[in-house]
């Protein structure tokens, strides 16, 4: 992809030469190892260097598209046009008493180390949780019983406008792995979680606890985008995609994973079209076996590659 010179040079402006990189590999980025480049990918390091990017991507009508870290996401090989922004410079916890003000940016593990440090009860479901505050929120992220929604009280946001406002976690229609922040276009920038006084004992046995269990059953040897499916209503998607004999099933590089049947992985140098497949594939076989639909948890965006 050709280079937008002026375009270049507005965002060097905005933030700063090392916040700019040109056709960026987006593999990088993501915990697949999957995906195309980006023509600019953008690190801001302030909430107004945010607000100015979204304005210039608005008048210059380049597309936009933001990132989180890349955890519940696939790529596909022909890469994402116009400007990628990424908010991992954004990372800072700070507590106010039982409050926990986390940006955008910051692994929502993190935030959960920084309750147990401060003695606070709430967030030891999300000790395993791989995604960013913001990646958090934009799917209401949950495990082990709890999700983002028991626990998020407020959060600072940027509209397509490049506007801040300040939203109450009711205002985000948060629902079983969703939210209204796609609909709207926002952008998180911090959110202020409400937590309880505990025993810091109790909730560190919690949070070793699921940490086994995460590690026990989930292939965290190979890339991948986690679960990649939503639960059925009354099912279990990894129990169905077992008992569909789909274990092992491999397209090119891409595999379900022998270690837990919910998860692809990228065990050979896979590209994003063999995932892709993959997961199409194992939808299809469990509908005609079991006659259920399983609705992908994971994200797909980008383009595919010009033959």
């Amino acid at each position: 992809m050709a280079m937008n010179h002026h375009l270049y040079e507005k965002l060097i402006a905005l933030t700063s030469e090392r916040n700019v990189m040109v056709n960026e590999h987006l593999k990088n980025h993501t915990y697949t190892r999957l995906g195309g480049q980006a023509d600019f990918y953008v690190t801001p390091e302030t909430y107004e260097q945010v607000q100015q990017i979204i304005k210039l991507a608005n008048q210059e009508n380049i597309a936009f598209t933001m990132l989180g870290n890349g955890s519940n996401l696939i790529v596909k090989d022909g890469g994402i046009r116009g400007i990628v922004m990424n908010l991992q410079k954004l990372s800072a916890i700070k507590t106010d008493s039982n409050r926990m003000i986390a940006q955008s940016g910051a692994r929502i593990i993190d935030v959960s180390r920084e309750a147990l440090k401060e003695e606070l009860t709430g967030l030891e479901f999300a000790c395993g949780i791989p995604g960013s505050v913001g990646g958090a929120l934009y799917m209401n992220a949950g495990a082990y019983g709890g999700e983002i929604k028991d626990v998020l009280t407020s959060t600072l946001v940027v509209n397509r406008e490049g506007e801040l406002l300040t939203l109450t976690a009711e205002q985000l229609d948060l629902d079983y792995r969703t939210s209204n922040i796609p609909e709207h276009g926002y952008i998180v920038l911090e959110a202020t979680f409400t937590l309880k006084a505990g025993d810091p004992k109790a909730i560190k046995e919690v949070m070793d606890d699921l940490t086994y269990k995460r590690e026990s059953k989930q292939p965290l040897e190979y890339p991948s985008c986690g679960s990649v499916f939503k639960r059925p209503p009354g099912h279990f998607a990894g129990k169905l995609i077992q008992d569909s004999d789909l274990q092992g099933k491999q397209i090119g590089g891409a595999q379900v994973s022998l270690k837990h049947a919910g998860f692809i992985v990228n065990k050979e140098n896979a590209t994003a079209k063999e995932y892709i497949e993959l997961i199409h594939y194992v939808q299809k076989t469990v509908k005609e076996k079991f006659k259920v639909n399983l609705e992908r948890e994971v994200r797909i965006i980008g383009e595919d590659p010009v033959e």
